[in-house]
């Protein structure tokens, strides 16, 4: 049976491949607006980051407060969301964001100024990154894992980032 897959997560334990159920909206958008604990992913396989291992479920429950990173494996064409990201209008400003736990990970990329920020209105709990650069785990070699290379644009968890380094500042 094929299985479809629209949406990557990234944990420090796990990544996570499948379809956010019930999503009605953008990934982004949808992770910021969410309000339980509890994101739903249907025809889930978790691909384990330290032995590769491979779990195939039906329904996953994944905490909001584990994700790290979040990307649409969907085609963008005539996207809005996906326009505004493509717009050089808006100023962009190269950062490093750094987690540190069970998994270190450096994730360096574009973003909007202090989007990071917790006074930052466009956005509550999450921020995108354009064309990010994910470092710091082993991802080649693994079909799966190397999907996290050459991402047009990740979403990551404020409240999960350890350190940013700005070059801005």
């Amino acid at each position: 049976m094929l299985t479809i897959v629209s949406d990557l997560l990234l944990t420090d334990a796990f990544l996570i491949k499948g379809q956010i159920e019930n999503k009605y909206t953008r990934l982004s958008q949808l992770l910021d607006e969410y309000r339980k604990y509890f994101i739903k992913v249907r025809d889930a396989t978790l691909i384990d980051l330290n032995s590769r291992d491979r779990i195939h479920t039906p329904l996953l429950h994944v905490n909001l407060d584990e994700v790290l990173l979040a990307h649409e494996l969907i085609e963008t064409a005539g996207d809005p969301h996906a326009a505004q990201l493509a717009d050089d209008k808006e100023p962009y400003q190269r950062v490093r964001a750094f987690y540190t736990g069970n998994l270190n990970v450096e994730i360096a990329g574009q973003v909007r100024a202090k989007c990071y920020e917790a006074n930052d209105r466009s956005t509550r709990r999450f921020f995108v990154m354009r064309d990010p650069e994910v470092r710091g785990m082993k991802i080649d070699g693994d079909r799966d894992l190397g999907l996290l290379k050459g991402l047009s644009y990740a979403i990551l968890n404020k409240t999960r980032m350890s350190y940013i380094y700005d070059f801005n500042e």
